[in-house]
């Protein structure tokens, strides 16, 4: 087979819709892992530099995952060399994850070497599986040349300790987040244009929806694991885990039940540029934000069924991640639908703040009142949306 024939097989084809392929969702498997491991980290280090140290990892399990949803949406993952690369970046991923709790400690370097063999060794294989002519090809050098730039930062914090390791490694998450906002303007390579990035809106939304759903994952097996390890059951346990699946139950309604139906049909009306700038800002930009608050809610949810029998209250730290975490996630869905839309969705702003403003009421509180209170909020937010726009979402979700 010719060059030119394996570089038309390797690429996907824009005549028909992408689907999500089998070797993408085990692909996810692994960032399952990825999240379970931030969030078991947070928990054991619940203190504002925990809090930003998670948040670096964080964004680097995120842009790892992200920029590989992207390469997917432009090369067929069914085709043997970028099934092969998908696989050579699980492994990195799996690595990189159990290195994770000791990425402040001593295995710093090991998570800095993974992170960045998987966003500059996966760039250079995209190169050398399309060739020096294709469209995409500048891109691709451009974004090779960003990924070496953040890599020093993330080797070099590999070397460092305490708060110069915290530093470096936010350099190299700005590098990589800044730089296609700047369409990967570097000295020499010039600048890509968001014409020159064709993408499937649909099979992009179904990516990230997916990463909800492995975060979603995450809180019920986080709240599951906290109630079994209770000796006994009595009835506050199960109370608590009640009101904890319905916090999560609240969480899925939201994305699932209109927000990520009617994303995806805006995302699919626009062509081109529109819809190249609205993923970009939509799926990689703001969706963060909609993990992190499934993932730090999660574990508000966890400190609660693990602390139930503690005299004290849930306290400050505990408190920020119930409230605070589902405040996070309100406000990331009224950002992402204003980007999305054009319009604000009050109910989830007011709600939002409603929950910001109990943090300090949730700490005084017993365990068992905080998670009810938070969940109450979240609950009264679906209810109130799902009255309040019914026109709307009988059009939606019957395709109109």
């Amino acid at each position: 087979m010719s060059h030119d024939n394996k570089r038309a097989t390797t690429l996907r084809s824009r005549s028909e819709a992408a689907r999500v392929s089998n070797e993408e969702l085990f692909f996810d498997l692994v960032y399952a892992f990825s999240v379970t491991q931030l969030s078991h980290y947070l928990l054991d280090h619940l203190t504002l530099l925990g809090a930003l140290q998670t948040l670096v990892m964080g964004f680097a399990v995120w842009l790892g995952w992200q920029y590989t949803a992207w390469t997917t949406n432009w090369f067929n993952p069914g085709t043997l060399r970028i099934r092969g690369v998908l696989f050579a970046i699980m492994l990195l991923a799996m690595v990189m994850a159990s290195a994770l709790p000791g990425a402040f400690a001593e295995r710093g370097l090991v998570f800095a070497l993974c992170f960045v063999g998987i966003q500059a060794g996966r760039t250079l294989c995209m190169l050398i599986a399309i060739g020096p002519k294709e469209l995409l090809t500048p891109n691709f050098r451009r974004l090779l040349a960003w990924n070496c730039v953040a890599g020093v930062f993330w080797i070099a914090g590999g070397f460092a300790q305490g708060e110069a390791r915290l530093a470096l490694w936010l350099g190299g998450v700005l590098c990589e987040y800044i730089a296609p906002m700047i369409g990967l303007r570097f000295p020499g390579l010039g600048r890509s244009l968001t014409s020159d990035w064709t993408i499937d809106g649909g099979h992009l939304a179904e990516r990230c929806q997916l990463f909800v759903i492995v975060a979603l994952g995450e809180s019920v097996l986080a709240t599951g694991i906290a109630f079994g390890h209770h000796a006994e059951w009595h009835g506050p346990d199960l109370f608590a885990l009640m009101v904890g699946f319905s916090g999560s139950l609240a969480m899925w309604w939201m994305y699932f039940d209109i927000v990520s139906i009617g994303a995806e049909k805006y995302l699919a009306k626009l062509g081109g540029t529109d819809r190249a700038d609205l993923a970009s800002d939509a799926y990689t930009y703001l969706h963060f934000t909609l993990v992190a608050g499934v993932i730090i809610s999660a574990l508000g949810v966890e400190n609660v069924l693990a602390h139930l029998d503690s005299e004290h209250g849930l306290e400050l730290f505990g408190s920020v991640a119930l409230f605070g975490g589902t405040s996070l996630y309100l406000a990331g869905h009224a950002f992402f639908w204003r980007r999305v839309a054009h319009r604000w969705l009050p109910s989830r702003l007011i709600g939002a703040a409603v929950l910001l403003a109990l943090i300090p009421v949730g700490a005084a509180l017993p365990s068992l009142a905080a998670i009810a209170l938070a969940t109450g909020v979240t609950a009264a937010v679906v209810a109130v949306e799902t009255l309040t726009y019914s026109r709307e979402r009988a059009a939606v979700r019957s395709g109109g």
